[in-house]
C-alpha cells in the first residue's frame, strides 16, 4: 500500500476546515450586517461571545483545532515509520467521516447527544489509531 495514500485524509480534514471557516465567515458577517453591529464591537472574544448570538460554526471551527491535531501527527507517524496499511487508512478515515458528522451537526441544528455520539466515536477512532501506531512502533 502506498504511503500517500494516508496523506488523502488530511487533505480532506483540511477541506472541512475551510468549509467550516467559510460558513462562519458568511454567518458572521451576516449577522453583523443584520443587525448593525460594528466591527469594532467584536473585537474580543468576550465582546464576540455578548454581541455575536449565532457562535455554532465558530464554535465547531476552534473545535477542528483540538483533537484533529492530533490526528494530523498520527497521519505523519504512519507514514514515517512505514506503518501504513488498510487498518491505519481505515481508522484515518473513519475519524475524517466522524469529524464531518459532527461538524455537519454542530454547524446545523446541534443536537448535542447527537454530536456527542459521534464526538465519542471519532474519538475512540483517533485513539485505536495511535494504539495500532504505538504497538507498530513497539515491535
Amino acid at each position: 500500500m502506498t504511503a500517500q495514500l494516508m496523506y488523502w485524509p488530511a487533505v480532506a480534514m483540511a477541506a472541512l476546515t475551510f468549509v467550516v471557516w467559510l460558513r462562519m465567515y458568511f454567518s458572521r458577517v451576516a449577522q453583523m450586517k443584520r443587525e448593525h453591529i460594528h466591527p469594532q464591537a467584536v473585537a474580543t472574544s468576550a465582546q464576540s461571545a455578548a454581541k455575536l448570538t449565532d457562535s455554532k460554526a465558530a464554535d465547531n471551527f476552534r473545535n477542528l483545532f483540538e483533537l484533529p491535531v492530533l490526528f494530523y501527527l498520527a497521519l505523519v507517524v504512519a507514514v514515517q515509520t512505514a506503518q501504513v496499511s488498510a487498518l491505519t487508512l481505515g481508522l484515518a478515515w473513519a475519524f475524517v467521516v466522524l469529524r464531518v458528522l459532527h461538524s455537519a451537526i454542530h454547524c446545523s441544528y446541534n443536537k448535542v447527544i447527537h454530536r456527542f455520539y459521534v464526538y465519542f466515536s471519532g474519538g475512540v477512532a483517533l485513539w485505536v489509531l495511535w494504539a495500532v501506531l504505538t504497538f507498530g512502533l513497539l515491535r
